[in-house]
């Protein structure tokens, strides 16, 4: 019987303002929206939730429900950076880790022999290493498949773990609303509903045939979830977009030569990534990216097909230019690989 786990951070991208900026913390907020009151709400932490407030709301809706919601812009680079010291934690236990976005994550840790094996106490102690190292809660959930640990992780949030075990699975899922099932949205449930299947329960009552004949291949997908099936394994192996190197510093730096230095340090790191990543250097371009002591940051990038130091330090001087007065406190170098298909970046800090 494999064992899954999905971690799931609570009201991630709030939850990072709320550590940051104590001026948020007992309040209503949330993130993204506009003060003209277009847009909508990216996402909000659990007070600006009691008044109905939700992910994807027009902020005029939002301001409607709650007049004294805070917004806040969001720093998607912060995010990210607290994601990547999450999905570092995450591979402790595992490499068999399946990032859904930023702020949530299947493990799959049926090999795993810390605490036994026990899918249960791996569970706690991420979420021990996730708060002790972040100052964020996470909630969990632990099933024998990958539909119902994401399920799972939802039930007791925030800041919650829901275990369900081998012997529970078919009680829990039998009473399943058909909602919760991950793939299932507004349209299907409503073509659900229309034939009274409002459960797991009446789907299994219901002529297997016409079910498929109603939703085609997505119907084999509600029966085999409607009887606790989930065959899935974790998506793992993802083409590169790109590889970089990146260093935060522990002081600032202004000068130019100092920014030089730090080229020369981390060229050969990345040159050895790209090397385990694309032997035949592929690439199609170069890129450099510096953050300044203000955490704005500047990226220059432009094709070029050879690896090359030299051109690293062109990119350098136009990035330089930008600085306006400020210190830096992170050089990142990256490349962007031919033929990929896949958005995803693998830009790792190095420590060296």
């Amino acid at each position: 019987m494999r064992k899954f786990i999905h971690i799931d951070m609570d009201c991630f991208y709030a939850a990072v303002e709320m550590r940051d900026n104590p001026k948020y913390r007992n309040v209503p907020l949330a993130i993204g929206g506009s003060k003209d009151r277009r847009g909508v709400i990216s996402t909000c932490n659990y007070q600006a939730r009691k008044y109905g407030v939700r992910s994807a709301m027009p902020t005029s809706q939002a301001l409607k429900l709650c007049p004294n919601l805070t917004l806040a812009p969001g720093r998607m680079e912060v995010y990210k950076e607290v994601s990547k010291q999450i999905r570092q934690i995450f591979t402790r236990y595992t490499n068999k880790v399946e990032p859904l976005s930023l702020d949530e994550a299947y493990l799959d840790v049926t090999d795993c022999e810390l605490y036994s094996g026990s899918a249960t106490l791996i569970a706690q102690d991420i979420r021990r290493a996730i708060f002790s190292e972040t100052q964020l809660t996470a909630s969990a959930g632990v099933a024998p498949c990958k539909f119902v640990a994401k399920i799972a992780s939802d039930e007791n949030k925030p800041n919650g773990i829901c275990i369900i075990t081998p012997e529970q699975l078919d009680d829990f899922v039998l009473g399943l609303p058909l909602g919760k099932i991950p793939g299932v949205g507004k349209v299907t449930l409503g073509k659900l509903n229309s034939i009274e299947l409002y459960t797991c329960k009446d789907v299994r009552a219901y002529p297997f045939n016409d079910l498929i004949t109603r939703f085609g291949k997505f119907g084999n997908t509600i029966w085999d979830r409607s009887h606790g099936r989930d065959f899935r394994s974790l998506e793992i192996e993802r083409k590169r977009k790109s590889v970089g190197v990146e260093r935060t510093l522990p002081e600032d730096i202004y000068s130019d030569e100092d920014c030089y230095k730090m080229v020369e340090l981390l060229y050969p790191k990345l040159k050895e990534r790209l090397q385990l990543v694309s032997p035949q250097l592929l690439i199609q371009s170069q890129g450099i990216k510096l953050k300044f002591n203000d955490f704005q940051q500047t990226t220059v990038e432009h094709k070029f097909h050879t690896l090359s130091k030299a051109y690293f330090f062109d990119l350098l001087r136009d990035g330089l230019s930008r600085t306006a007065g400020r210190g830096i406190r992170l050089v990142g170098l990256h490349v962007g690989l031919i033929g990929s298909e896949q958005n995803k970046q693998l830009t790792l800090p190095f420590s060296g």
